[in-house]
């Protein structure tokens, strides 16, 4: 229900290039096609219980009895869809499937000619999926239902390819032949670590997605360890097909960012966050305890990058992250890249970070976007709660961030 929500909240509000307040009238089609159906759903078991009971001394017994099987079809009905059904069929047919059953059982009760739902619900089922979204101008090279989100490459009329995730508000990867530069966020984590006063020869990528920030670790830092962890392992390979994943020192895991960063015996240099289902990050990505693991596991002057994804004009989840950030590290800076993304960063050092380094030391490519990021660099936003394990409510936050800007929307 929390996904759907979303779903319907993000197609509704925003447009399909950002984050910017759109047409609700998405919104309210959604919210019309699904309140008749569910709400008839919701009264079958009260209308049920209504049929079955003949005398009022049988009531508790035949509302037990039905309550049981509707419980006992709710745990075959979660299991068989997110455990079987999606990973084997994908979500239309398995809506189909779904709205099959229902027809099915009503047969008998409604007579021979409510018979032709089912059938026509199992030649949908048969007909061939197609592409499940449209993409405009682009076009869609792959697309999968995997087993945690829907996810998609498409590629505009100039030749850049996206790697879209569920409603395709964000673009979590981009490639572009030529170039291992991106102008946008994916090229502040190359040049941003200099602030240490060095060139890092190692970096964890925790989100790698299809591997932006990976490959072109591999192209301007060649003899740096690149740890790409992505817990979706279709993205990963995705990345290899579509966005040129690779790299001398490239090393990918299949893995949850923070049991993998628990585990890991090995530090670096840098260690990029970059983990999000829009619009939310994990919230055990913005807690107390895993800034202080990020931090055992950075080298001595070790440089945290945090990228924080948010509405237009809002910038609570950059407060949070900020406080909770500095809570570990003393200071944290910020550089604010685009409208909707803002690079957090401290060190383990502590202190204010400076552009030690400077641009001549990184490669030629890289410079004049040092440079831009330096100019851009400022210290952090006030205001923050610090969020833990115990209370980091991430979700209610960026709810209410979203609500803001569409209430903003309307004045």
């Amino acid at each position: 229900r929390r996904y759907l929500a979303v779903e319907l909240v993000t197609a509704g509000l925003f447009a399909v290039d950002g984050w910017r307040y759109g047409d609700s009238t998405v919104l309210v089609a959604v919210l019309v096609l699904i309140a008749v159906p569910v709400l008839v759903l919701g009264a079958t078991a009260p209308y049920a219980i209504r049929l079955s009971v003949r005398t009022v001394e049988e009531a508790g017994r035949v509302a037990g009895r039905l309550y049981a099987i509707s419980t006992l079809g709710s745990l075959a009905g979660v299991f068989l869809s997110a455990l079987l059904l999606i990973p084997l069929v994908g979500t239309r047919r398995t809506f189909l499937a779904f709205a099959f059953a229902l027809a099915l059982v009503a047969v008998p009760a409604v007579g021979r000619r409510a018979a032709l739902a089912p059938a026509v619900l199992v030649a949908l089922a048969l007909a061939p999926v197609g592409t499940i979204k449209s993409a405009d101008a682009a076009r869609v090279l792959w697309e999968r239902e995997t087993e945690y989100q829907y996810a998609r490459v498409v590629q505009d009329p100039d030749g850049e390819r996206r790697l879209e995730l569920n409603e395709g508000q964000a673009v979590h990867s981009s490639w572009r032949a030529g170039t291992y530069l991106t102008k946008d966020y994916w090229d502040e984590a190359l040049v941003l670590p200099s602030i240490a006063g060095r060139v890092p020869h190692s970096i964890a990528i925790l989100g790698n997605a299809g591997g932006t920030v990976a490959r072109a670790y591999g192209h301007y830092f060649p003899r740096s360890r690149v740890d790409a962890v992505e817990i979706d392992g279709e993205l990963t390979r995705a990345g290899r097909r579509w966005f040129g994943l690779g790299g001398p020192g490239l090393h990918v895991h299949t893995a949850d960012a923070r049991p993998f960063l628990r585990t890991a015996s090995r530090r670096w240099d840098v260690i990029l966050v970059d983990a999000y289902r829009q619009p939310y990050i994990p919230f055990y990505l913005a807690t107390r305890e895993f800034f202080d693991l990020a931090r055992e596991h950075l080298t001595a002057g070790g440089v945290v990058l945090v990228n924080v994804g948010h509405p237009e004009e809002s910038n609570e989840l950059e407060r949070v992250l900020t406080a909770t950030m500095g809570k570990v590290f003393g200071r944290v800076s910020r550089d604010p890249v685009t409208a909707t993304n803002v690079m957090l960063v401290a060190s383990r050092q502590g202190g204010r970070p400076g552009a030690a380094l400077g641009a001549a030391a990184l490669p030629p490519d890289l410079r004049p976007v040092a440079q831009a990021a330096f100019a851009r660099l400022a210290p952090g936003l006030p205001g923050g709660t610090v969020y833990t394990d115990d209370v980091a409510p991430v979700e209610w936050l960026i709810d209410s961030s979203i609500l803001d800007v569409a209430a903003k929307g309307h004045r």
